[in-house]
């Protein structure tokens, strides 16, 4: 009598592939959550920071980047014992390593401008508005991955995108004649807090695609060491151009003043400062961490996704004022995040169906 057949094994690469994706997915709400409470608690305490009469714009943009000393541990325990064969070609290569610098350099100066445009439209705005117009980095990702990243522009992502615009029109539109939190006039807050922001939400836009594109042409290693290079050596570019513009511009000699002067006090003045720093920098690793794992477009997404909340919780910390077309705006930038969301949902949906039916072949 023979014995009875064994049951077929599963294809050799099921369990791998299955492992693989899980721990995909832990990465990736690492990421994003990374980005959402470091962007939410820095952008808060910048906010608070100029509430309590602080006034250094130089200041609180280089807080954005100057806490990139923290990473550094990081750096040197992940650091691998064997370079990546493409690391390896590209730090033996003096041509590569010329571009590698010119990319961390471009990049950083870029982030350095973009740092102390936001700056400029945190301080003349209210929260809720400046978070709400910062909702179109989407739109401008989107038109940057286009062109830089080659993304698709689906209707569902076509449609979040018109969401996006429709929103900060109505903002543009809106009536009331607020005054900011410096005493300028409606005018001069449209024309400074308003351009600021939307320009930097455009560089913002364009650093993301281009932080991509480097990943995919040039950083080819595709280790987390290769996003903390990217991370560490664009923040220290960016923090030196910020410092040498405090210096230039003569505001250094203020700060002084500006703490003894802080509401808070002078401790807290510090400790604030800090946290912002440190905050920026968490939010950054998941924002570069989201790119380096799916897009520029949808680490903007995610990027994104922390702005309606950012409204909510102005009006319930600093008792801002949430009047109707503030209320549509952040409606309609939800749903368009979610429109988006939504499509990244059946892309990812139609990854698994193929994967499903390789194995069942």
């Amino acid at each position: 009598m023979s014995s009875p057949s064994p049951p077929p094994s599963p294809p050799p690469n099921d369990h791998v592939l299955r492992t693989t994706k899980k721990n995909w997915w832990l990465r990736m709400v690492s990421h994003t959550l990374c980005v959402l409470v470091g962007q939410t608690t820095a952008t808060l305490l910048g906010r608070l920071y100029y509430n309590k009469g602080g006034k250094s714009i130089w200041l609180t943009s280089l807080a954005e980047t100057i806490g990139f000393p923290i990473l550094v541990p990081f750096h040197l325990y992940f650091k691998p014992t064997t370079d990546h064969p493409s690391t390896a070609s590209n730090t033996s290569n003096p041509s590569s390593v010329m571009i590698i610098s010119a990319i961390y350099v471009s990049l950083g100066a870029l982030q350095s401008v973009t740092s102390i445009l936001y700056s400029v439209g945190l301080f003349y705005l209210p929260l809720s508005t400046f978070s709400l117009i910062c909702t179109t980095q989407l739109a401008f990702n989107a038109f940057f991955a286009f062109f830089l990243n080659a993304q698709k522009l689906t209707p569902l992502i076509i449609n979040s995108l018109v969401l996006l615009t429709i929103s900060t029109v109505l903002l543009v539109l809106e009536s009331d004649s607020e005054e900011t939190q410096a005493g300028v006039s409606r005018k001069r807050y449209l024309k400074l807090g308003f351009a600021c922001t939307l320009v930097a939400s455009v560089l913002y836009s364009l650093g993301l695609s281009l932080t991509q594109l480097s990943f995919q042409k040039v950083l080819k290693g595709e280790t987390f060491t290769m996003v903390l290079n990217m991370i560490i050596y664009q923040s220290l570019v960016a923090s030196t151009v910020t410092i040498i513009a405090l210096f230039v511009s003569g505001q250094w000699h203020d700060l002084h003043v500006d703490m003894a002067s802080f509401g808070l006090g002078k401790i807290m003045y510090i400790v604030i400062m800090v946290c912002i720093a440190i905050s920026w920098q968490i939010a950054t690793i998941g924002g570069v961490g989201l790119i380096f794992e799916v897009s520029s477009l949808f680490s903007n997404v995610i990027n994104t996704l922390a702005l309606p909340i950012i409204p909510i919780l102005a009006v319930i910390i600093f008792h801002e004022k949430m009047n109707g077309m503030k209320v549509i705006a952040t409606v309609l930038a939800i749903w368009g995040f979610a429109s988006y969301v939504y499509q990244h949902y059946l892309d990812d949906y139609g990854n698994d169906l193929v994967v499903d039916e390789g194995f069942e072949t």
